[in-house]
């Protein structure tokens, strides 16, 4: 893992959180069967809302990046299907007006919190306004938590570093459908995109003494 190296700056910092979805995250959701395990082992869920209440707390900004919800008639006319994108369409994940497509109650945004457009495939920035939000917030610097590790997070994670954020991934604030996927993205493939890959006891130390240093600054 790799290490938290410039504190942050609560002025510049925001929290991202990806896809807190009931299908995704919550009993009886279409894809929470596959996620459980590796899930309940690191207390994902838990910590996810540990962070963003933390966020809240010293009012860092908040910013949800949300996958596409089903809707009917989604890819009749594409020419061409990611597999991923194919398999979201075949389980009908995250519907439009149910419950699984509902974001899990820990999760629904705060007034003043910023949901940026769906993404269709799995990067929260590829195709939506989440860069434009960002910027327009003065952020320079992103906090990722949510779903899935080696799809939609890592891949919002690479985008980000490609557009130049200065990217930190909570590892146990995230989770994926086995362990081995799990080592996969924070152990082989995000260090590469990541500046910081540290667990939720971490970055809530270092949440905190962005408050602290904010207000000493006052």
């Amino acid at each position: 893992m790799t290490h938290l190296t410039v504190p942050y700056d609560t002025a510049n910092t925001a929290l991202l959180v990806v896809d807190p979805y009931n299908d995704f995250i919550s009993e009886g959701g279409k894809i929470w069967s596959r996620i459980q395990a590796v899930a309940e082992a690191n207390n994902c869920v838990q910590h996810m809302a540990q962070i963003l209440e933390a966020a809240r707390a010293v009012k860092m900004p908040v910013f949800f990046a949300m996958h596409h919800r089903y809707r009917e008639g989604d890819y009749e006319n594409w020419k061409f299907i990611a597999p991923i994108q194919r398999a979201a369409w075949h389980r009908k994940s995250f519907a439009f007006g149910t419950w699984g497509g509902e974001y899990r109650a820990e999760f629904v945004p705060a007034a003043g919190e910023t949901v940026a457009q769906e993404h269709w495939c799995s990067s929260g920035f590829a195709n939506t306004d989440l860069d434009n939000l960002l910027k327009r917030r003065g952020i320079q610097r992103v906090i990722v938590i949510g779903l899935i590790a080696h799809t939609c997070i890592e891949a919002t994670v690479r985008f980000a570093a490609e557009l130049g954020y200065d990217v930190t991934v909570v590892s146990d604030a995230v989770a994926d459908y086995s362990d081995e996927m799990m080592r996969a993205a924070l152990e082989i493939n995000m260090p590469n995109y990541a500046n910081a890959i540290i667990n939720t006891d971490e970055v809530l130390s270092a949440i905190s003494l962005a408050a602290t240093a904010a207000v000493a600054a006052e």
